[in-house]
Parts: C-alpha cells; structure tokens; sequence
C-alpha cells in the first residue's frame, strides 16, 4: 500500500475513526492523477475523502507559495464548516496553510488582502470565482492551482449557477498549463453520468466515478390526521395537525420542519409558537430572505444546542454541518423524490445512522405522495437535473468578466469554450455574433454608445471604459428575480429582504409578519422598508415568486401505481388505509382511473361547464396542456375558458356547455402540430419577453443599479420590455431574443416532458364521466381558482359551505 494511503487511514485511526472504502478509493485515483464524481449520502464523510486526498498528495512536497486549491460552494452558509474541518486536517497534517473564505459576506478588506496574498485553499461560490477571473493578472493569481472541488454539484448542474462553473473551470484548465485536477460531489441524481460529464467538460475520457455503497436507511412516517375529508384542498389540513406536530417535537431534542415556500416557513414559526408558548427562545426559523446574521446564528445554536427546533426551507437542504438532528417533519408533498430524500438525510447525519423524517400532508390527497416516497426512495427511483443548453447571457457575461480584466484573444477562448459541456455546439458564426453585439451593441443598438462595451487592442479583446468595468463586476451573478428590497426598523436593525412586489401593494400602516415578528409598515426609503414592531396579532404575510415546485416525472408515476392500489383495494400501507373513504367517494361519483386510464369528467353548477381532466403530471404540465386542450376546442367553436390547475389536473370553465363527446372525437390530445397549437393556445410571445427579462440582466444590456441604490423593478421590466419589441420587429435573428423564445419552451414548457406525456395520453383510454357534484379530485382544484377572488378568511367559510353541500348527497 502506498505510504501516502497509509498516512490518510492513520490519521482516521487518531480520531478513533475508520475510513470507508470509497475514501480510500478516492485517495487512490486523486493520487494517480484522476479527475472524478464522487457519489456519497450526507454525513458520510465526503469532506475528507478529498480534502485528505489532497492533504496526502502533499506529503514530503514543497508546495508552491499562492492559490493551489478551490473548494466552490452553492451556499455562503456551508462555507465556515467546510473550512473548520479542513483547517482540523491541516494542521494535523503539519502544513501551515492558509484556508480562507471569499464570498459576498466578505469584507472589502479580506477581499483586497486575498487579492495580494492569496491564501492556500480558498472556499467560494460561482459568483466569486467569476468576480476573481475578472481582476487583473487573473493569470497570475491562478497560476499555480493544482485541484478544484465542487460541493453539491447536484444542486449546480441544470442552473445557470452550474454554467459559471463550467466556464470557470475552462479558464483554469487554459491558466494552470498543467494537468488539473477537477472533482464534484455529488447526491443521488438520476443522471450521474451526465453530471459528471458536464463538470469535466472535454476531460469527461479521463473521468472516474466513485459510488459509496453505503445504503442509507431513511424511515418514512406519515402524520395522520384522525379524519379524512371527503373533499380535501391545498393547505388546509397542514395547520390542523399542528397538534400531532408539537408532541414530535417534544419527544426529539432537536427537529427541523421543512416547508417548501417561506411563506410556509413564517406561517408555521408563528402558528407553533402560538401554541406552545413554552417554545419561545428554544424556536427559530430559516430561509433565503432573512438578514444573513440571523441565519449564521440560527445555524451556529443549531449546532451547539441552544435551540430545539428550525422551521425551515431549501435553506437547510444542504450540508451545513450543524450537530445531526434527531428527526425531520416535510410540511407538505416535497413534490421531489430526491429533494425528500435529501432533506431526510439531515437526520441521523452520520455513517450508519438511520435517517427518520415524518411527512405531514397539507390537504388528504397528498397522503397518497407519502406512501409513492416511501416506495420510490426504496427503489432509488431519483430525478434527474438537466444540463442547460447553449446559454448565450452567460457566455456574454463570462466574455466581459475576462474582457474587463486582462482581455483574452478570440480565437484562443472560442476553442476554451468549445471544450465545455454548455457550448459545445456553438459555431462560429455564433461566436462573431456574440463578438460583435459587444463590440457594437449589434443592429438594433450601434448607435448606442452603452452597449459599445469592448475593444481590440493589441489582438486582444478589451474592456478599457472604466465605468463599464466597474458596472459589470457589480451585475456578475445569474441569479435574477424581483427586486428585493431591505427590511429595517426605523431606529436601525437589519432583518432581511423581502421583494418588492409584495411592499408596492402595502400602505403605511398595514401589517406583514416577517422574520417572526408582526411589523408595521411606517415608509419605503431609499430602497429600504423601514417597519416598526406591531402589537396586533392578524396581518399579510409575505409571498415570495418561485414559490410553487411542479411534481416531479417520477412521483407522478409512482403516485398512479398508488392510485391502481386503492382502484383495487391493496391497502397495505396505512396511508392508503387511511385515505380509502375519499376513494370510496371518489368511486361513487366517478372512478379512479387505472394508469392506462386518462379520466375527464364534467360538472354542470351555477357558475358554468366544468371540464376536469386528470393526466397526475404535475402542475407545470397542465398548465400547458389546459392551454392547448382550451385551444383546439375553441378553434372548433368561438369559446372562452378560465383554467385552474394543480399537480393531479386541471379545470377549464365556461359559461357555455357543449358536447365534450363530440370534441373528444376530434383527438384533443394529437400529436400533431402541437408545438405551433401550444404556442397559440398560450401567450408564448408573453412569457418569453419575461424570460428576456432575466436574460438582459445577465448577458448585461440593463444594468440592474448600484449597492443600496437598485432600480426599481418597473424601470427594469418597461427596459427589457423595449429592448425585446426592438428586437422582435429590427433584428429577429437577435440569439437573444432567440434564446429567450427557447428558454420558454425548453424550460418554461418543459418540452420534453410534455411530449412524453402527450404520448403516453394518446395510448391511454378515455373515461369521460358527467358528474352532478364535484368530486374530490376536481374539487381541489375548483379551490384552488376560488383563491385568487377571496380572502383567506372567505375562502374558508366558502370551502366549508361547499363541503357541506356536497357531502349531503
């Protein structure tokens, strides 16, 4: 055995630990030269499989002085553990290095001393490395950088996060001049081979993939509620069992409750709270929107046991490596097999250790959800996170990233870039193009001189205008959303940020709850709502864009079989027992439908033709097909439909009832034509000028303002708004604009998914059933229409009185 190997297992040994055979197996293949995917649960150790790799690579070597390893991150908040243990390794080690962070929670300080003396390591996110790139001597800083690790590649690949990554990586392969070393780790995806072809790029031949076989047993129970409604809706059984939650809690010394919005995370904080006064300093919550400090501090009381429980979202998904909490609660269908699987990984977070997490279904159809977890977690049935294609915004930000530093030579970087996963296809007629709009802003902008962005000076391409550098450098990133705004009390104190749709339908005087506190809101400022405590116990809380998650492919089909179980009456799973009288009832006004069945039914009320169609493929999905379905019966006969949906179906209404028979003999759901069907039946042109939106924000033609100093959303949206009309009608072969018409398409519409379904549609046998009531599979999303005309408040006693007139049969 190689010395080096035996150094790495002596050192486990100190630690009373043993290490597992895909550490030593990473070793082994770092030592030898490799690049890789590492394929490991969480808690299992993946930290030291490749920072003790590298640490090992070291021994009886005089490293290089300066930057020799990366550690790249998605989140800020996994930063200080990472760099705790690898600092605990090197100084066992005997190595006097220094491992620093570099994130947008860095000090200009810290940032300006990094810049003159690089550390050893340095942990940071996408966004950084490119801020880094965009320095000058760029060349030099990387210059001697030996190996880089990217954390959580799952979470990257398949954003436009994960593309900065790329094009990070092909700038140090061309720096370095040496072999270097580029490894991901990665949770269980569906497409791992993908994945790690994507992070090497043209290196993918040389890859090697390490799998830990460690089977992480993650037990899945259900909290049920005592009595199932016959007529579920989203959202209105979660908060009853509120009372089956608290004694979970009690029982655990720490618990984390997972919701999937955070505004579900702020309901619930103060909903627990409320009834349990006793939990007050022993409760916190944690998402994206509160001031980072909070966050830090939630993080670190996590870890040294000051608090018992954290209401949480995404924000924990991740491996911030608290202490191991006892057990999990999902608020809600996590509406991901993998997502669940990982959020239950946060319990038992160590090798070995069984992973517990209970699933609290917010209305009585999701109960269903938790027995399809429970079986395709089993199966290891995991989604897969698709590669973006061709992302041109990023690439014209990553162009002037290098522009505004040292500038690059064109013909050099197209070759770099070709060698990436993400613009492999790219021509060279597209890459003049891309040259050209930021030399002159292209046909439609030439006589702008703003968009005049780059030179050639000395066969290099520049950015010399001092403005335009500094402008860039503060707009380098690809996360993009609504305005966000400060949330500060009126004598001071940060609580977070909150977006600025929310604010603009507020007036002085009006309450919200936000960082569990009810605020008052007193004035916007200077881009900041300053607030004030509030005594009152009722007020708004705040909704967040992004907030809805579609049902994954294979939820959906694991959902159905479920489905064919209660058809048949296996009722082997408790859930399935427990939500048997809502079938029942089901049955009795309709049918399940087999997962060869495609059920439609048609209600006549007061309010008009209901047509409720069942295709169980989530959300985005029937967003799109009520769309084209609404379409082609109205090219049959003038018609207007108002359309609802949610993650089983959808409902189109109108005041006209006509012969759906008839129409269903025309084959609604063909094949053909349907993307020119599709993209008359929806507002194609619509959405993609909000995609283009986002797009201009990247690649850089609107700046989005200074630090403190953001323009207003309105201001931003009426710009790309011109700018997508100018192209539209000036110059339609803009690949921007093209982008953002296939982004819709691709993304938006999930076109490949869509296609999938419409073809397994077109096998399936129609039941088409007339109900005289609604039943509970359409009433949900009736529900879910009657949300956006009522209160919280009169939404409730509406659903109430419908319940009760529908159960009176």
């Amino acid at each position: 055995m190689d010395d080096r190997i035996k150094a790495g297992i002596n050192w486990f040994e100190k630690k009373d630990w043993r290490p597992f055979p895909f550490q030593i197996e990473t070793w082994e293949n770092f030592l030898a030269g490799h690049s890789g995917l590492l394929n490991a649960p969480t808690g299992s150790g993946k930290t030291y499989a490749l920072w003790i790799a590298y640490l090992i690579s070291k021994i009886n070597k005089r490293p290089e002085k300066g930057l020799k390893f990366l550690w790249v991150l998605p989140l800020r908040a996994l930063s200080k553990d990472i760099q705790s243990a690898m600092e605990e390794a090197t100084i066992d080690f005997g190595f006097d290095w220094e491992i620093e962070i570099r994130t947008g929670d860095t000090s200009t300080k810290d940032r300006q001393r990094q810049k003159k003396t690089p550390p050893d390591c340095l942990i940071t996110t996408p966004e950084s490395l490119h801020l880094l790139l965009s320095q000058k001597k760029a060349d030099q800083y990387f210059k001697n950088l030996e190996a880089i690790v990217v954390d959580e590649w799952h979470e990257l690949l398949g954003s436009k996060r994960g593309i900065q990554v790329e094009l990070a990586i092909s700038s140090f392969k061309e720096i370095s001049k040496q072999k270097l070393k580029i490894w991901g780790i990665s949770a269980t995806i569906g497409n791992l081979a993908e994945a790690q072809r994507v992070l090497l790029g043209s290196n993918e031949k040389e890859g090697k993939f390490i799998r830990a076989q460690l089977d992480k047993e993650i037990k899945i129970e259900s909290i049920l509620p005592d009595e199932v409604e016959k007529y579920p809706w989203a959202g209105h059984l979660g908060i009853k069992l509120i009372d089956k939650v608290l004694p979970i809690i009690k029982a655990n010394n720490t618990t984390l409750v997972f919701t999937n919005t955070r505004s579900q995370t702020e309901i619930w904080y103060q909903q627990l709270l409320n009834k349990d006064p006793d939990l007050a300093g022993a409760i916190a919550m944690h998402h994206g929107s509160l001031n980072n400090q909070i966050r830090t501090w939630v993080e670190e009381a996590l870890h040294s046991g000051q608090i018992k429980v954290v209401v949480c979202t995404s924000s924990l998904d991740l491996g911030v490596d608290f202490r191991p909490v006892d057990t999990i609660i999902q608020v809600g269908g996590p509406k991901g097999v993998a997502r669940f699987a990982q959020r239950a990984g946060r319990s038992g977070h160590r090798p070995g250790q069984t992973s517990k997490i209970y699933f609290l279904p917010t209305h009585s159809l999701e109960l269903i959800e938790g027995a399809a977890l429970r079986t395709a977690i089993k199966e290891k049935d995991f989604e897969a996170r698709i590669p973006i294609q061709m992302a041109l915004d990023v690439l014209l930000q990553f162009i002037v990233t290098l522009a505004v530093g040292d500038g690059f030579e064109p013909d050099q970087l197209y070759q770099q870039i070709k060698n990436t996963h993400c613009y492999h296809k790219i021509t060279k007629k597209e890459w003049t193009w891309l040259l050209t709009f930021l030399k002159t802003g292209g046909e439609s902008l030439s006589a702008y001189d703003e968009y005049h962005k780059t030179i050639t000076e000395d066969n290099k391409i520049k950015v010399i205008n001092k403005r335009i550098a500094m402008r860039h450098r503060l707009s380098i990133g690809t996360i993009v959303g609504d305005q966000v705004l400060n949330v500060k009390y009126v004598k001071g104190g940060h609580l977070g940020t909150i977006e600025e749709y929310f604010i603009s339908k507020l007036k002085p005087g009006d309450t919200f709850w936000f960082s569990g506190k009810a605020l008052d809101y007193v004035r916007l400022k200077d881009m900041t709502v300053q607030v004030k405590r509030s005594k009152k116990k009722t007020g708004q809380i705040p909704q967040w864009m992004g907030g809805r998650m579609p049902l994954s492919s294979q939820l959906s089909f694991h959902i159905r079989k479920k489905l064919e179980k209660l058809r048949t009456k296996e009722l082997d799973e408790i859930e399935l027992t427990k939500i048997q009288p809502l079938i029942d009832r089901q049955m009795q006004l309709s049918t399940v439908p087999k997962t060869d069945e495609l059920l439609i039914e048609s209600t006549i009320s007061k309010e008009g033709f209901h047509i409720f169609i069942f295709p169980f493929e989530g959300r985005f999905i029937h967003e799109v097909l009520a769309g084209l379905i609404a379409y082609r019966i109205s090219v049959s006969q003038p018609i207007t439909f108002s359309i609802a949906m949610n993650d089983y179906g959808f409902e189109l209404l109108t005041d006209e009832v006509f012969d759906l028979e008839e129409m269903l003999s025309f084959d609604l759901f063909s094949l053909n034509n349907v993307k020119e069907d599709i993209l008359l039946g929806i507002n194609e042109t619509e959405m993609a000028k909000r995609k283009f939106r986002d797009i201009a924000s990247i690649s850089g033609l609107i700046f989005r303002g200074f630090p403190g100093k953001n323009i207003k959303e309105r201001h931003i949206q009426a710009s790309s708004s011109i700018l997508f009309d100018v192209f539209s009608e000036y110059e339609p072969e803009n690949l921007l604009l093209k982008q953002a018409h296939r982004e819709v398409i691709q993304q938006q519409l999930e076109e490949e998914r869509l296609y999938k379904s419409l073809k397994k549609i077109s096998s399936q046998k129609i039941i088409y059933n007339k109900t005289n009531k609604f039943s509970p599979f359409a009433f949900p999303i009736m529900v879910d229409r009657l949300r956006e005309k009522f209160s919280t408040e009169s939404i409730e006693e509406r659903v109430a009185k419908m319940q009760l007139q529908l159960e009176n049969i």
